[in-house]
């Protein structure tokens, strides 16, 4: 189907992927990019549906994907190394950040996967690796970035929707500052001070206080993706769990 009147072959062309598939309804597009990837998909390719009826985050819970409210993106990457869950998403994330910023918005980053507009969820990353044995075979990128809204009942009061800040955005002009920056995505299995530098300035955590999983300030995270949090007895490093901080 087209995706906002762009036909796939076009708008594949235009996001410089080597397939793009558009569909209407799906459970989630991570699905469909790990049956593409089975079938021997090229790295870059794009899924999109207009509406996700079991989109997931993290931990399992759902991401409200309502038809045409956003841009619900999967994409496959087959890393070269093997990488910590959390670098790829980190990286994702800062893609995300300076995609959004050539529409015309300042996003910040809220570890691990979160990316906050006006400090409300514009969008979220998970990545879902999966193995060949003891080889990384492909990692499906789900991204959800909420574009137009309607917002869920549910989230609406911590959520928001690009247009609200930028009236004119598309999910196309999304799309287009965005997938080309996942294809440029470093090949690396920890993130370089480059992205470090860049991560910090859009770091939404650094200096707040966490109170879970461990309590103490944010300091910003190491080469691996974690969350380092001073605590008073030392730093800790943070690899997964739900963050609530003060």
């Amino acid at each position: 189907m087209n995706y906002d009147g762009v036909a796939p072959e076009e708008l594949a062309a235009r996001l410089k992927a080597p397939g793009c598939l558009s569909l209407v309804s799906v459970t989630s597009t991570m699905d469909i990019v790990h049956e593409l990837a089975g079938e021997g998909a090229l790295a870059g390719s794009v899924v999109l549906a207009d509406e996700q009826v079991a989109g997931r985050g993290r931990q399992g819970r759902r991401w409200h994907s309502p038809r045409g409210g956003g841009v619900w993106l999967g994409y496959l990457a087959r890393p070269g190394k093997a990488t910590e869950a959390g670098v790829l998403s980190l990286r994702v994330g800062l893609a995300v950040v300076d995609a959004i910023a050539e529409v015309g918005a300042s996003t910040r980053l809220k570890w691990p996967n979160d990316v906050l507009l006006e400090d409300r969820k514009l969008a979220g990353i998970l990545c879902e690796a999966r193995w060949v044995a003891d080889r990384l075979a492909w990692v499906s990128v789900g991204i959800g970035i909420n574009v137009h809204g309607p917002l869920h009942g549910d989230v609406a009061d911590r959520a928001i929707a690009l247009t609200e800040v930028v009236p004119g955005a598309t999910r196309v002009a999304v799309l287009e500052a965005l997938v080309p920056r996942l294809h440029r995505l470093p090949d690396k299995s920890t993130l370089t001070d480059a992205e470090r530098a860049a991560y910090e300035k859009c770091d939404w955590l650094a200096g707040r206080t966490i109170l879970q999983p461990v309590r103490g300030v944010a300091l910003g995270v190491d080469t691996d993706g974690a969350l380092l949090v001073e605590t008073g007895r030392g730093v800790s490093r943070v690899v997964g769990g739900s963050i609530e901080c003060s």
